[in-house]
């Protein structure tokens, strides 16, 4: 199994940007998501987690929520097992804490098709 670790999380202010990185040990991480994908997900008090986005092992097709399409990319790495979230023009509403998983069904925005959830990284927006 993979283990993920998310970084790059903080507090900044609306309008700033932040990348975020996901960090795969343990299984050969190109090997296990060769024909899968990853994912961010964030989720704050009291809510449900949600999809933010998705990319395949190739990079060639990202997916993402539309509130966050335009001003966040992901990317990854595979030869340095890391996947990534630029998130620019953050706002308010951007704040919670920030997961990347490993997706199970191509494709997927839902949370249960996901697995080997990491810790997640606090990203806090002021206003």
């Amino acid at each position: 199994q993979v283990q993920l670790i998310e970084s790059g999380g903080g507090l900044v202010q609306a309008g700033d940007s932040l990348r975020l990185s996901c960090a795969a040990s343990g299984r050969t991480f190109s090997a296990y998501v060769i024909v899968m994908g990853m994912g961010w997900f964030r989720q704050v008090p009291g809510k449900e987690r949600e999809f933010v986005a998705a990319i395949d092992y190739s990079g060639s097709s990202p997916i993402y929520a539309d509130s966050v399409k335009g001003r966040f990319t992901i990317s990854r790495d595979n030869t340095k097992s890391t996947m990534y979230l630029q998130m620019n023009s953050l706002k308010p509403e951007d704040t919670g804490v920030y997961y990347c998983a490993v997706r199970t069904v191509v494709g997927s925005r839902r949370v249960e098709d996901y697995t080997s959830w990491g810790q997640g990284t606090q990203v806090t927006v002021s206003s």
